[in-house]
């Protein structure tokens, strides 16, 4: 009866084999997938430093841009450059005996500017403090210890 019993709860070996290829199958399957994630990960990761390299490139690129500019500006406004154009213009230099200052009444120059915001010139009076923050520790006592006196004397009939 034993023996009966044992072999009726007991699987077929067919089955124990598929139960252990279908067990060996799901850890492939889930290795599958996590070399999956982490291909794809390592993807976006490795194209975004990509990004950041051409992005990097571009300001390397701007920055030599800009300091061509500003080279550029310098030699157009140095004295020898700036010299010849004013020549080219039609201009010359002046001997300061040759010019003639012109006096006009009631101008008094260039007025000197003032960025600064106006201030008012009004008297500030003193701050006045709180009696309460110019009492001692010991006023403070006395007072309560008067205080708390007066309020056992009224008590008491």
């Amino acid at each position: 009866m034993t023996q009966s019993l044992i072999q009726a709860y007991q699987q077929a070996p067919w089955r124990n084999q598929l139960k252990w290829i279908a067990t060996f199958l799901l850890g492939v399957i889930v290795a599958a997938l996590v070399a999956g994630l982490y291909l794809s990960i390592s993807a976006q990761a490795m194209s975004m430093g990509f990004e950041i390299q051409e992005k990097n490139q571009d300001k390397v690129v701007i920055t030599q841009d800009i300091a061509d500019l500003r080279n550029q500006l310098g030699d157009l406004t140095a004295d020898p450059a700036m010299l010849e154009r004013a020549k080219a213009l039609g201009y010359d230099y002046v001997n300061p005996s040759d010019l003639e200052y012109i006096l006009v009444p009631g101008y008094s120059g260039r007025q000197t500017a003032s960025l600064a915001p106006q201030t008012a010139t009004e008297e500030f009076s003193e701050p006045t403090i709180n009696p309460e923050y110019t009492s001692s520790l010991s006023e403070i006592l006395l007072q309560g210890l008067l205080k708390f006196s007066a309020m056992q004397a009224r008590r008491i009939p």
